[in-house]
Parts: C-alpha cells; sequence; structure tokens
C-alpha cells in the first residue's frame, strides 16, 4: 500500500463552539463546514490548508470513541488520516502482511470510503485511518454513513 499524503488530522474537543472560535482567532482559519457523522456519533468542524483538512470533533454521544478518548486523555490528536489510492485493497495488502486491522471492511462517510488500520498504541497513540474518494458535504447516505 503506498499512501500518497495527509487527508485531514482529527483533535477531539469537548465544546465545538468553543474550539471553532479558538482555532479561527488564533490561527485565522476559514471554516469550510460543519457536518455531522451519526454513524460515528461526531459533530465536525472542517477547515483546509491547502489540500489537508483540520477537523475538530465533538461527540453527540457519551458512549462514542470521541468521547470515550476524551475521558481517558483529554482533548487532542485523535486521529491522522492518510490518503491512499483503494481502501479495500490497503486492507487486503495489510492483512496479507500478517497486520490485523481495526476494520476488516472499508466504512462510507460523505463519499470517502475508510479504514481505522492500527490501535493507537501501535502508532505511538494515535488512531490510524487510510481513505479515498472525495470528501462532499452534500453526500446524502440514508444510513447516516
Amino acid at each position: 500500500m503506498k499512501t500518497q499524503a495527509f487527508d485531514h488530522i482529527c483533535i477531539a474537543v469537548r465544546d465545538l463552539a468553543q474550539a471553532q472560535a479558538q482555532y479561527e482567532d488564533l490561527l485565522g482559519l476559514t471554516l469550510d463546514g460543519i457536518y455531522e457523522a451519526p454513524s460515528e456519533s461526531i459533530r465536525v468542524a472542517r477547515y483546509y490548508l491547502n489540500d489537508v483538512a483540520l477537523e475538530l470533533m465533538e461527540p453527540m454521544t457519551p458512549d462514542c470513541e470521541v468521547a470515550r478518548f476524551l475521558d481517558k486523555r483529554g482533548e487532542g490528536v485523535f486521529l491522522i488520516s492518510y490518503r491512499v489510492d483503494d481502501v479495500a485493497a490497503g486492507l487486503a495488502e495489510l492483512k496479507a502482511k500478517g497486520q490485523r486491522t481495526i476494520d476488516q471492511e472499508p466504512r462510507r462517510l460523505m463519499g470517502t470510503s475508510y479504514a481505522f488500520i492500527n490501535m493507537p498504541r501501535e502508532t505511538c497513540g494515535v488512531l490510524t485511518e487510510i481513505m479515498d474518494g472525495e470528501f462532499d458535504f452534500s453526500y446524502d447516505d440514508p444510513t447516516g454513513g
């Protein structure tokens, strides 16, 4: 699997509006959009710095992964996503190498395919994701993914 580029970096936050104000004021970021991902129980503010997105993620439920992360570690970098040609092929290649992956099949969200590939303890404390496709705020998936 050849990694092409960083796609996005996610920061887990407790209060999305407060985090937006801080990042926009401190760094002069311009909001690209806000979306909710019911399949992951998160509300997200997305910003672009050239081709890399920065996402501020707030949990929508107290038992989702982002909420558990916040309870255990506090606010901070939650995930780094890497762009690949084909997520399904990447998962198959990792499995063929004997790697255990979190996801066995790609997930779908906003017109993209993605998969979590390693537990954070295996990648220096950061959840690692691979993805393909083009992120699209207008993408309508009736399954919530």
